[in-house]
């Protein structure tokens, strides 16, 4: 074996490390960031949505959206993840399962901007309010299912509260990420 194939295996194994560790590391932070719950009504406000567009941003669609996976798999497998730590498939199956399965797309969606265009401000802001409402949509859908309550009495719970703490954390999650991606070599 020539010296440049050793080298190559050697980048190769340094690299799945590096993908290991950051993704597990991003899928503690969202789990981290959900045990401070507010509670407000039918849907707590968390730090989860700040997690997932700071993950997904961080991490491209590929890694990031594992993270997510990673925390939602958890959670369903009983583990004390999900909001005011609590776990397990009947919270997945409850009247706020929805928003957390949203998370899934909305970290492809912000993945695949934050890789095709390179973390730039304007289209990762604009994929974070994407992702966000996508997870809105997955989970109004999913709760209206779950309780029976009509549309407007939905998003009187489960959208209007959260628009603007969710936008500060769209912001926040931005504002981080670009700092980050200068100093942490992804």
């Amino acid at each position: 074996m020539s010296a440049q194939t050793q080298d190559k295996q050697k980048n190769s194994s340094k690299n799945a490390v590096k993908d290991l560790v950051f993704t597990a590391m991003f899928a503690a932070l969202i789990a981290v960031c959900s045990i401070l719950s507010i509670p407000i009504g039918e849907v707590p406000i968390t730090l989860q949505t700040f997690a997932v567009c700071l993950t997904a941003a961080m991490l491209g669609w590929k890694r990031g959206t594992l993270s997510v996976l990673i925390y939602v798999l958890l959670g369903a497998v009983g583990v004390p993840v999900f909001a005011g730590m609590t776990g397990g498939v009947g919270i997945l199956a409850g009247p706020t399962g929805g928003y957390i399965i949203g998370f899934i797309p909305a970290a492809i969606i912000i993945g695949f901007v934050a890789d095709k265009w390179e973390r730039k401000a304007l289209p990762l802001i604009v994929a974070m309010v994407l992702g966000v409402l996508v997870c809105y949509l997955i989970g109004t859908i999913w709760f209206m299912v779950v309780t029976g309550m009509g549309i407007g009495e939905s998003l009187m719970l489960c959208v209007v509260p959260f628009l603007i703490p969710d936008g500060v954390k769209i912001a926040l999650a931005m504002i981080l990420s670009n700092r980050l991606s200068k100093v942490v070599k992804l």
